[in-house]
Parts: C-alpha cells; structure tokens; sequence
C-alpha cells in the first residue's frame, strides 16, 4: 500500500486545517528555554494524534489518540496562553464521528471539560474575570466548537444512510437478477429439455436407419424439422415472456427509494401505459428511477415530486425535487450522460434546470403502429 499522509477518500479537508497549527506555533515564540521545546515537541505530537486520528477511525485507538490530543489542548491552555483554547476544533470534529451514543457523549464531555477548565483556572489564576470584548471573542467560538460534534455526526450519519441504501439497492438487484435466472433455467429445462431429448434419440434412429431403411430416416429426419421448428417457437415465446419492467413497476421502486430516504414522494399523471411499448416503458422507467437515485444521493431534498402526461404524439416526465439545485452543466456526471443515452433509442430529449431546486424535463416520443387491414 501506498504511504500517504492522509486517507485519499477526504481530499484536501485534513490539509486546510493545518493552517490553524501556526497559532500555538505562533504563541510558542513568546516562550523561552525548555518551556519553548516542550511547547514545539506538545505541537508535532498534536500534528500526529491529527493524522493518527484519520487512519483509526472505528478502531479502539481512536479514542487514545483523541484523549492524547484533548490533553494536549488543555495543556497548551493552561500553561502558554488562553487562546489555544481553539484547537479544540480539532478534536471537535472527530468527536462526531463517533458512531455509538456512549462514545459520542464521553467525547463531548471531555471536550467541555477541557474547553471551560481552563477559563476557570485563568480567572482564579489572575484573580480577574474575562473582558467584555474576551468575553465576545471565546463565547462564539465556544458555541460553534461545541456544536460542530453534532452537525459531523448528522452529517456522517447521513452518508452512511446513503451507503446502506445503495448497498440495499444493489442486493435487490442482485436477488432480482438471481431470481429472472432461476426463472429462466426452470423454463428453459421444463419446455426445451425433453424436446432436445427427443431429437437426440431421433438422430441417433436417422444413423442407424441411413443405410438399412432410407424411407423411414427420411420420414423421422422430417419430424426431427418439425420437432426442431416447435423447439424454435418454445424459445422464441419464452424470450418474448421475458420482459423488461414496466413504467408502473418503477415508480414503485422510486417510490420507496425515497421513502426509505425520509424524502417525501409525489406523483401527478397517467396510471394507464398500456399504450407505449414495452421497449420504451423500461428505457422511461430505468431514467426516472436513475434521476431519484440521484436525488437522494446529491440534493439534500426533503420532497420529490414526479408527474407524467400521456399526450397524442409524446410523453412527458417531468422530476423535481426542493434541493439544493444544479450547480453546474455536470451535476449529474455519468448518471445524466446514461440517462441521454438510453434516451437517444428511443429519440427522447433531456432538459435539466433549476427553479427552488432541480427540474429535469423528459420528452419521448409515442409511435402508434399502423394496424393492418382486415
């Protein structure tokens, strides 16, 4: 594997918060003697608890490393200056991603500990209360810090919510899958397999009659044809039941997609589709249920709403949601370029706006085919 100083999966989000470790370095130029090297040693050991804190997230020396790193803010506080108080955003934020409650709320009261302990020391030390203008400088920062556990962990726990249902999404389809080729191979066995039987046996009588009675292997290689022609019609009627999912089928499949995402689910149109082809229902059905996918994956929506118009020469679908919008031309990324895509066989046409959240627009044709004369 790899070295690396942080896990790839967080991008630049460690570095940026090392902007904030030149403050104690700062501070520690006002120190001399040991005192100074014990500071700048406190520091590069707060640098590793940073990164160690990184790689063991879920594991048991996770919280070591976090106490290591608590202790080292409340030194620093106590015993070099006051306003080193505000590391403890550090260790604020990977408080919240303690997934137990337990975990969680030994987290949080360290953290207040060592936050409010050492104000409580600096007043009995100087015999002197905080400043009006100290007081409007610790407080916000105080709150914010203290808060910020909270606002990780939901945010955390949002994102595993979304793993769980993508991993949730890909076992129905797997089982799904599994299941069309159970189906598959019991019919393939029930309506083929005694046929091929019966054509094997068959050519193995048209060898043996070839050179004894060539009337009578003329006769049983004709109804090996037959046998075989109706053996073709079995498959073809077989492949034709294999059909793909319906319109309706996949705004069930939407629907509880969303659900199980907390997002609110409306739906305003046709319920008969009796008329668009089966070819055209499932590509319209794979995109619906691909653009909800992406609602709950990237909207942050609390509503989604789908409404489908059935008109005399085309279909509509038009799919909002009450997120946070389209930011750019590709906000979708492969999911958009795949739902086009899929819609070009069919000639239908995307549009993807915003108006108080996303809005994505689909048009397809409805071909209605010539019935033939009587």
């Amino acid at each position: 594997m790899k070295w690396s100083v942080f896990p790839r999966k967080f991008g630049f989000f460690p570095y940026i918060f090392l902007v904030y470790i030149g403050f104690p370095a700062l501070y520690l130029t006002r120190e001399e003697g040991v005192k100074q090297l014990i500071g700048y040693g406190m520091v590069l050991l707060f640098l590793v608890t940073y990164r160690q804190l990184y790689f063991s997230m879920g594991k048991r020396k996770f919280t070591c490393w976090l106490w290591v790193q608590l202790a080292i803010v409340f030194i620093l506080s106590v015993f070099y200056n006051l306003n080193n108080i505000l590391l403890g955003f550090f260790p604020a934020n990977f408080i919240g991603w303690y997934q137990d409650k337990t975990g969680f709320k030994r987290g949080l009261i360290s953290l207040i500990i060592v936050e409010i302990l050492p104000f409580i020391i600096h007043v009995i030390r100087t015999k002197t209360f905080l400043t009006t203008s100290e007081l409007f400088y610790f407080v916000p920062f105080l709150i914010i810090m203290l808060i910020s556990p909270f606002g990780i962990r939901s945010m955390n726990r949002r994102m595993e919510l979304e793993k769980e249902l993508d991993q949730a999404n890909q076992t129905i389809e797997e089982l799904v899958k599994r299941e069309e080729r159970v189906r598959i191979a019991r019919d393939l066995h029930d309506t083929l397999g005694h046929t091929l039987s019966l054509l094997t046996l068959k050519s193995q009588l048209v060898q043996r009659l070839t050179a004894v009675d060539p009337e009578r292997a003329r006769i049983e290689a004709k109804e090996m044809e037959v046998t075989s022609r109706a053996a073709l019609k079995q498959v073809r009627e077989l492949v034709t039941d294999m059909r793909a999912a319906t319109i309706a089928e996949e705004l069930l499949q939407v629907q509880q997609i969303l659900n199980t995402a907390g997002i609110t689910y409306q739906y305003d149109g046709a319920a008969d589709f009796s008329r668009i082809s089966p070819f055209t229902q499932n590509i319209v059905g794979m995109c619906v249920r691909e653009a909800a996918t992406n609602v709950v994956k990237h909207s942050r929506a609390t509503l989604c709403s789908i409404s489908i118009k059935l008109f005399s020469e085309k279909m509509n679908i038009v799919i909002r949601d009450d997120g946070m919008g389209v930011r750019n031309n590709h906000a979708f990324g492969n999911g958009l370029r795949g739902m086009e895509e899929r819609l070009a066989l069919v000639d239908g046409l995307l549009a993807l706006s915003n108006h108080n959240g996303a809005v994505l627009e689909i048009n397809v044709p409805i071909i209605i085919k010539a019935e033939a004369p009587a």
